[in-house]
């Protein structure tokens, strides 16, 4: 893109933009409440995306969460029983809540935990005892067989449920596989001490995931449990979904603000920090925003709720969060495949490598042998690959969560990797989007007075910040009975009769719509807001918006971090665009767009990029709703109490600094570090000990680490993705 781009940016508006898939799926969710296996959800995945009638299934083992599509609304509920059924077929210990309400923690005091902890305290006594003292040999394979059965008959009964459903190729029927054999070629030591580490990295695979699910909790912590809705002179607690719009809450120090709404009396401070990051509180007063979520901490506040509880910031914030793992990056979704095949292909090369030399050289020894081959099933399970990844993924996006940067999941984590192309908005976005009047002029036959007058009328059923700013300065109540035939030009500015006479406020197009003679008045660099009454130019106000502070580090940042190409596109006059893309240094600046016309631009710029980087647009989330749609990754910046910004982007800053797409791209690209290094570390580790098991030259401890030691190292260093 050149730099300085021409005034007008010769768009066309007759691209046809590609037509996606008629019609919008339906949608059911279920819970896999206990599952912390990532291969057996991959299965469970799998298997119900095959069933007819599906349009699409993803399942987050993190969340356990299962969501179902299909174009047949009908037959939700029935593919919803279906997938239980697989599911529990795959894992049956887990159990199925077909309702949020109704997802209960796995208890970890259960009776069946507690005598599955005790046994296995028992078998690792029992090992300890066989390594440590010399016992008769018939003594001494009875403590090994009992240690093991202790230690391994949890894993050991799940394998022969699974080999019965046909679930050959699992992580249980391997180990089980794989120790038993150790057993049949006398390596007892070995086959116990391979069934312990495996328990244990269970446990620690576990641990991991609930840390995880905490964070989730953690989050969703936020979700108020009861409003006091005020009724006559009383209080009524009542669930915050029962409460309508219009209806007056009370929020008492130290409870949470259950609705979004408009303070009517009182002050306090509200603790915002489970919402945008930030640890500084924010203070409220009568006609200021209560946003749901935020923890009032002093003073009592009246609140006339403006949004029902479905759509209010926190209802927003809740599913975002929930539903961050059902989009999978093309990494994650890389390896699941890989593992599907690469499992079964180990397995029979072990088989062969168990019968094929020992028949071929005569030899005999078939015990060496079969020792390689157990080598090879240990080895073979796939947990360290399909479990770190995930893990790395939402490790990522919980640590841009706790900043206030909302990512609605791993393929947009993935994307900002590869973003080299950005494009903001300007109003909002790079500046402030508080308009102030900075002069006004008058032609012959209209004063200043007069001026202000009638464009304070014709501006007062806007909500345009320009239409606020004349209304603030003009600072006096507006005769709404005066006026009439209200008409809002979209992109251009207002019409309306105002005390008899016809008055039309807006940008040059509206004057050249209305056939008002006037001069282009654009040196100054500000907004500029022609006003016209019965059919002749009264004068014009001069308006400007201030670039926000933290627009030049977000600019620079992003050269910094390797970005070729840094742009602003906007509705806003040439000279005023101009303006601030000198000022921040941009590559190019694209100005007096119409709404309808970004999103043509917006497909010409991504077919005319040469790179293959992503191209990312910056808006405020509320009028830029379908430029951050057609974007390879839309950011909605300041997406607080922004309907439309968590609606349509793909991240949000839920902050009012574009310097936190910094923030945003690091931690993307610290995640692509880890889950790449868990990748690199797992196939390495493995490949060498299969081919030192191969050549006679790795025990089955070695294959123990290159299984269970491998998955704890990857799912530890997953733990880092979040931190900067």
């Amino acid at each position: 893109m050149e730099k300085g781009l021409a005034k007008k940016y010769p768009y066309e508006p007759n691209i046809v933009l590609r037509e996606e898939e008629v019609g919008v799926p339906a949608e059911k969710s279920i819970y896999l409440v206990g599952l912390n296996c990532a291969d057996c959800a991959a299965k469970i995945n799998l298997a119900v995306n095959d069933l007819e009638g599906v349009h699409s299934a993803c399942l987050d083992v993190v969340s356990q969460k299962l969501t179902i599509k299909s174009f047949d609304r009908g037959r939700l509920a029935d593919l919803a029983g279906q997938a239980g059924e697989i599911a529990l077929s795959i894992e049956p210990d887990i159990k199925i809540a077909y309702r949020r309400a109704d997802l209960e923690p796995e208890s970890e005091n259960s009776l069946l935990e507690r005598v599955y902890k005790a046994t296995a305290i028992l078998g690792v006594a029992a090992f300890l005892t066989a390594l440590i003292f010399t016992f008769p040999a018939a003594w001494e394979l009875g403590l090994y067989l009992l240690s093991y059965l202790l230690i391994g008959g949890k894993v050991l009964l799940r394998a022969l449920k699974n080999i019965v459903r046909g679930q050959v190729f699992d992580e249980n029927s391997l180990m089980g596989a794989a120790t038993v054999g150790a057993f049949a070629i006398g390596e007892y030591p070995e086959g116990v001490a391979v069934m312990l580490f495996y328990r244990l990295g269970e446990f620690f695979q576990d641990l991991a995931v609930d840390r995880s699910r905490r964070s989730i909790t953690e989050l969703m912590d936020i979700r108020p449990d009861y409003a006091n809705l005020k009724k006559g002179d009383g209080l009524v607690i009542v669930n915050p979904e029962e409460v309508a719009v219009g209806d007056i809450i009370v929020v008492k120090p130290g409870e949470k603000v259950p609705l979004d709404g408009k303070v009517l009396e009182g002050q306090s401070s509200l603790d915002v920090a489970a919402l945008t990051g930030e640890s500084a509180p924010r203070y409220v007063m009568a006609g200021d925003e209560a946003l749901s979520g935020s923890v009032n901490q002093n003073g009592v506040l009246t609140v006339k709720v403006s949004k029902e509880f479905g759509d209010s910031t926190v209802s927003k914030i809740l599913d975002l969060v929930e539903n961050v793992g059902a989009k999978k990056a093309p990494t994650e979704q890389f390896i699941t495949k890989f593992a599907r095949y690469y499992t079964p292909a180990v397995v029979f090369v072990a088989l062969a490598l168990a019968v094929i030399p020992p028949l071929a050289s005569g030899s005999g020894d078939f015990s060496g042998w079969i020792h390689r081959a157990l080598v090879f099933l240990v080895v073979s399970c796939p947990c360290a690959l399909v479990i770190s990844i995930p893990l790395g993924f939402f490790g990522g996006i919980g640590g841009a969560s706790k900043q206030g940067i909302l990512i609605k999941g791993g393929n947009y984590l993935e994307a900002l990797n590869d973003v080299d192309t950005v494009i903001f908005d300007k109003t909002g976005t790079l500046t402030k989007g508080i308009f102030t009047v900075t002069q006004i002029k008058s032609e012959e036959g209209f004063s200043e007075k007069e001026v202000l007058f009638y464009a304070a009328g014709v501006e007062s059923f806007s909500g345009h910040p320009i239409s606020n700013s004349i209304k603030n300065y003009y600072a006096r109540s507006v005769d709404i009975s005066a006026i009439s035939d209200y008409e809002e030009v979209f992109g251009e500015g207002v019409r309306a009769t105002v005390n008899g006479r016809r008055v039309a406020a807006g940008n040059m197009k509206l004057m050249r719509r209305e056939r008002i003679e006037c001069r282009k008045e654009d040196d100054t660099g500000d907004t500029v807001v022609y006003v016209a009454v019965d059919g002749r130019l009264a004068g014009y106000i001069l308006i400007a918006d201030k670039i926000r502070p933290d627009s030049q580090k977000a600019v620079d940042g992003l050269r910094a971090l390797g970005v070729k190409s840094v742009n602003m596109l906007t509705g806003d006059n040439n000279k005023v665009s101009e303006k601030v893309a000198k000022e921040l240094g941009l590559d190019s600046y694209y100005a007096e767009l119409l709404p309808q016309n970004k999103i043509d631009l917006m497909e010409q710029l991504k077919e005319r990029k040469k790179t293959k980087g992503q191209l990312l647009f910056v808006g405020d989330g509320i009028n830029d709703a379908p430029v951050l749609a057609c974007a390879d990754v839309g950011l909605a910046m300041g997406g607080l109490g922004a309907d439309a910004a968590i609606e349509a982007a793909d991240v949000v800053l839920m902050t009012d600094e574009p310097s936190q797409l910094l923030t945003a791209i690091n931690i993307a690209r610290k995640t692509k570090r880890v889950v790449w290094q868990n990748i690199s570390l797992a196939l390495t580790v493995k490949a060498v000990i299969l081919c030192l098991g191969a050549l006679g030259m790795a025990s089955m401890w070695g294959a123990v680490f290159g299984d269970v030691g491998v998955a704890l190292l990857a799912i530890l260093n997953s733990m880092r993705a979040g931190r900067l």
